[in-house]
């Protein structure tokens, strides 16, 4: 029997419109996906791609990647051969250090962002804190 054939009878089989509405990702983007090889479907229904039901699974695992700041490309290796997860602990531990550092930056500058909308200054060049704030700004290497 043909994988096309388990895929019709298969009641775990989603097609690529059920993947999207569960995953909230557009069709397109799964389709990105599969090209980038994160996803991969198990066949067609008509011309509809199929994909088993974990998909899901490994797209929440994507996600969880991309929230932590990774690319697809190191996502994407962060799957072995088989499609399951092989993650690299001390590369985890390394991007957690990451995220502490911008947490700590992004914390300073909401602090600031605060102070300059309550400061009661006139002008904000003549608040030492916000003077503060555009010194270390300056000192700082551009982001952009």
């Amino acid at each position: 029997m043909s994988p096309q054939a388990d895929l019709r009878s298969s009641p775990a089989a989603l097609d690529i419109a059920e993947v999207a509405s569960r995953s909230g990702l557009s069709v397109s983007a799964l389709r990105y996906y599969e090209e980038k090889g994160l996803i991969a479907s198990a066949g067609r229904k008509g011309l509809r791609r199929q994909f088993t039901a974990g998909v899901l699974e490994r797209l929440a695992l994507v996600a969880i990647g991309r929230d932590a700041g990774f690319t697809l490309d190191e996502i994407a290796g962060m799957f072995g051969p088989d499609g399951e997860p092989v993650i690299d602990r001390a590369l985890l531990a390394t991007r957690a250090d990451d995220l502490d550092r911008t947490i700590r930056r992004l914390t300073v500058l909401r602090d600031g962002l605060r102070h300059a909308a309550a400061c009661p200054a006139p002008r904000h060049l003549d608040c030492p804190t916000f003077r503060r704030i555009m010194e270390r700004a300056k000192a700082r290497p551009a982001s952009r």
